[in-house]
């Protein structure tokens, strides 16, 4: 069974009332492209080290990288393809070296990998707040460790 909160973050769409700030921005369309960015870039640059790319392409493609949520939408509705519109506004950004973005990968090695990235951002999240409800519990169990309640 899915469950429609993580389905709609999965999205990119997160229903604030619901969500913590912190957890809110991990699954923001600008997050999710700034870790594709991040993961292309990676790739670029393991691809110049065993030699497959220029070195030297890694300069302008480091240095001019970057997209507007805005434009990957605008090509996305004529290319009806996330990342694909993303790696030609990112291409745009850079220029010659661009031709180099996405090389030998896939849309899923991509999105699979910024998926398992914001997985861990948020289960970090998860397990730091489970450290100060642990310490609440405990402060909580030994204020009321003589209360009388109902048990059986």
């Amino acid at each position: 069974m899915a469950f429609p909160l993580l389905l709609l973050a999965l999205e990119g769409k997160v229903i604030p009332r619901y969500t913590r700030p912190e957890m809110g921005r991990i699954w923001e369309p600008e997050t999710r492209l700034r870790t594709w960015l991040d993961i292309e870039i990676a790739i670029c640059e393991a691809w110049a080290e065993l030699g497959e790319i220029p070195m030297e392409a890694l300069g302008p493609i480091r240095e001019r990288a970057s997209f507007s949520v805005k434009r990957v939408e605008e090509i996305e509705r004529v290319t009806r393809h996330d990342v694909i519109a993303f790696v030609t506004c990112v291409a745009e950004s850079i220029g010659p070296e661009g031709r180099y973005l996405h090389l030998g990968v896939t849309s899923s090695d991509i999105l699979d990998t910024s998926m398992a990235i914001s997985l861990r951002d948020a289960a970090d999240l998860i397990i730091e707040g489970l450290g100060g409800l642990l310490q609440v519990l405990e402060t909580m169990a030994l204020e009321h460790r003589h209360t009388v309640m109902i048990g059986r």
